[in-house]
């Protein structure tokens, strides 16, 4: 390691010591309902990270089609599990893989190890399917978590917890869908455990360990694997995904949610699907920047993801949006980085589309949110919904102001709200980032606009629906109720029609619908009331999009129904309201 690699490192392991601590021979022994819960040091160092790599990689790349989802449909299973056999990344080269990293501004990876389609990419003593028995021959987890320390990035092994290749676990290709005649799902939790066993204490120390598709695995098994992990590395963090609560939620190709009381990430691709695909529509780098700040204002953090081609380059025009990412960084990151989201909530960073290579920003009066740290907050404004900006009053004096991305912001702070204008020929396209400097620190301030739809006769009434997105209670029928646009109802993919129901507790006369609705997958739709023992249809439409208006007669009820009759693929609805007038 030459000097300056050599500062880098011990600067590194400094700022983030109370996080990734350097592993003893032997680990403490810690009770083992103690091992369920984080250090709260690490989760918030993480936070402090804000931005993160996210690589997909492996011998799937040969073929350009998607990793373990192509196992089995449309790349035969046998020719699937045999493409290690002629791969060889001879371009592969660790360090210049963590300094796309470090060029990108991003400050961890998540690195994927194990996919579903169980080829492990490091020197594991489990099984043989692993690339150091193809014809490379080299433990790019090894050299990988190596560049990482000597370039000061936090590493997180990506680990599949499902596995549709090994024999003891009860599911296989394609998908995951097919279950094996002979199973033994507790012999392949052992295996589990020896490999996570293998990777912490072989590559670590690590930020955490990110694993996927819990299929099978139960809250009771899930809590075993987090305690079987913590008590290897105790400071380490776990994701939603083993089947138990973990850490923190994945939201998976979308923006999370507004969301202060538990952490999150999203994940989300540069390309249109997670493995390598030549000629992959990527999305511009100003839109990764946006998705960025949407995740941040949210007080979530963003694992983008790249994904190196065959012989083991990260593509070329990939690297270019990775640097331009971190030339904006390096000018605007202190509104990013060790920031937390808040205290100006602008409901909807949900709505922020960021699937495959879609993107939008929501309309109707978003304009976008803010992020603080001590007694500054960053106001990021990434569109003008009017020629100013109203954000609520808040307990503290703005003493002074300026506007990062250049120009001069005008700032009318009243007891009524607080009011930022920035003309028009200054406004940055991309996100104009105004600075307040407040007479004390934000502390645990939130504060977000009044509700323009108040008076909805439909809010937080009792609701029900045909399906509910794998009957998890985040996308529950309530959550089209209850005048949060960074919430929904979601049904399961697959699901081309259905119906979402209101019962607003007596008859009641309205007039005026207002329905949002994500992704634009509605297609036909009509509005019922339950009358006379059956269902009557007083309004018909084509499509519902965001931000929709519907007046129609008066018509009174006490029952209400959104029959969703035909949609391209399982639909979703952030908010359903009625009004009298």
């Amino acid at each position: 390691m030459d000097t300056s690699a050599r500062r880098i490192a011990i600067a590194y392991w400094t700022v983030v010591g109370l996080l990734i601590p350097r592993l003893s021979a032997q680990p403490p022994a810690v009770p083992a309902d103690d091992l369920l819960q984080p250090k709260r040091e690490a989760v918030e160092a993480w936070k402090d990270m804000r931005f993160g790599m996210f690589i997909c990689w492996g011998p799937v790349s040969l073929t350009g089609r998607e990793i373990g989802w192509s196992r089995g449909a449309p790349t035969p299973v046998d020719e699937y599990d045999a493409l290690y056999k002629k791969w060889t990344p001879d371009k592969f080269d660790a360090r210049q893989w963590v300094q796309v990293v470090k060029d990108s501004g991003a400050r961890y990876i998540v690195f994927l190890l194990k996919h579903h389609d169980g080829f492990c990419l490091w020197d594991t003593k489990q099984t043989d399917y692993s690339i150091m028995n193809g014809p490379f021959k080299r433990d790019v987890v090894k050299e990988i978590a190596s560049a990482c320390r000597e370039q000061g990035i936090g590493f997180f092994p990506y680990y599949s917890t499902c596995d549709w290749h090994h024999p003891d676990f009860p599911l296989t290709s394609p998908g995951g869908k097919v279950k094996r005649q002979a199973s033994n799902l507790d012999r392949y939790t052992e295996y589990l455990e020896a490999q996570v066993k293998e990777l912490i204490t072989g590559y670590g120390p690590l930020v955490g360990i990110w694993f996927d598709v819990p299929q099978c695995f139960d809250r009771a098994r899930g809590e075993r694997v987090i305690r079987h992990v913590r008590s290897l590395q105790r400071d380490i963090l776990v994701n939603n995904r083993t089947g138990a609560r973990g850490d923190f939620d994945t939201p998976e190709q979308n923006v999370g949610r507004c969301q202060f009381d538990r952490p999150w990430e999203s994940c989300i691709t540069l390309g249109t699907q997670w493995s390598w695909k030549p000629d992959d529509k990527l999305k511009p780098w100003t839109d990764a920047v946006r998705i960025l700040v949407a995740c941040a204002v949210g007080d979530g953090n963003l694992a983008l993801n790249t994904n190196p081609m065959p012989d083991g380059r990260i593509e070329p025009r990939q690297v270019e949006s990775f640097r331009k990412i971190g030339q904006w960084l390096k000018q605007y990151g202190e509104s990013i980085y060790a920031t937390r989201g808040g205290p100006f909530v602008a409901p909807g960073a949900a709505a922020v589309r960021a699937h495959g290579d879609k993107f939008a920003l929501p309309g109707g009066r978003w304009w976008g949110g803010s992020t603080h740290k001590g007694n500054v907050v960053y106001l990021h404004i990434l569109r003008w919904p009017g020629e100013t900006i109203q954000v609520p009053p808040i307990p503290r004096k703005i003493v002074k102001h300026s506007v990062l991305t250049g120009g001069e912001a005008t700032i009318k702070q009243t007891d009524a709200g607080i009011e930022v204008s920035v003309p028009a020929d200054r406004r940055d396209a991309l996100d104009t980032i105004v600075k307040l400097e407040l007479d004390a620190p934000v502390g645990d301030l939130r504060l977000a606009p009044p509700s323009v739809r108040s008076g909805s006769l439909a809010f937080r009434c009792k609701a029900v629906a045909s399906n509910v997105f794998q009957k998890q209670a985040q996308y529950a029928p309530a959550r089209a109720f209850d005048d949060d646009p960074d919430t929904r109802w979601g049904c399961d993919w697959g699901t081309k029609s259905a119906w979402l129901e209101v019962d607003l507790g007596a008859d009641k006369t309205f007039r005026r619908a207002w329905i949002s609705e994500p992704y634009g997958r509605v297609q036909e739709f009509e509005l019922q009331v339950w009358k006379n023992d059956a269902w009557q249809t007083f309004h018909k439409g084509k499509g519902i999009g965001e931000n929709r208006e519907i007046k129609f007669e008066p018509t009174t009820g006490r029952r209400v129904r959104l029959n969703l009759l035909r949609t391209s693929e399982g639909p979703s609805i952030w908010e359903f309201q009625l009004f009298e007038r």
